[in-house]
């Protein structure tokens, strides 16, 4: 496999696993409410996408940098949303 066609892959596959939560940050802003997600779960998410962004940019492998930066800062958005809206 020829490195652009996988750069193409990581950034389709980043794109759909990152776009995954953009309705939920959607869904909490609009009923400013978040008791029925896992702050726990967040948390180990949020970590274990820090590190896979860590990964990417040790690596130098854009398509991870790139949908790990973007998925920390969702994931984040929905960790301060569930403390603002308690």
């Amino acid at each position: 496999m020829n490195i652009e066609y996988a750069n193409t892959l990581g950034l389709i596959a980043g794109a759909f696993t990152t776009v995954a939560f953009v309705p939920q940050v959607i869904k909490i802003w609009k009923t400013k409410h978040a008791r029925d997600i896992s702050s726990g779960m967040f948390v180990i998410f949020s970590t274990g996408v820090l590190l896979w962004l860590f990964y990417g940019i040790q690596i130098g492998a854009m398509p991870i940098v790139i949908a790990n930066a973007i998925t920390l800062g969702l994931s984040l958005t929905i960790l301060v949303f569930k403390i603002k809206f308690k």
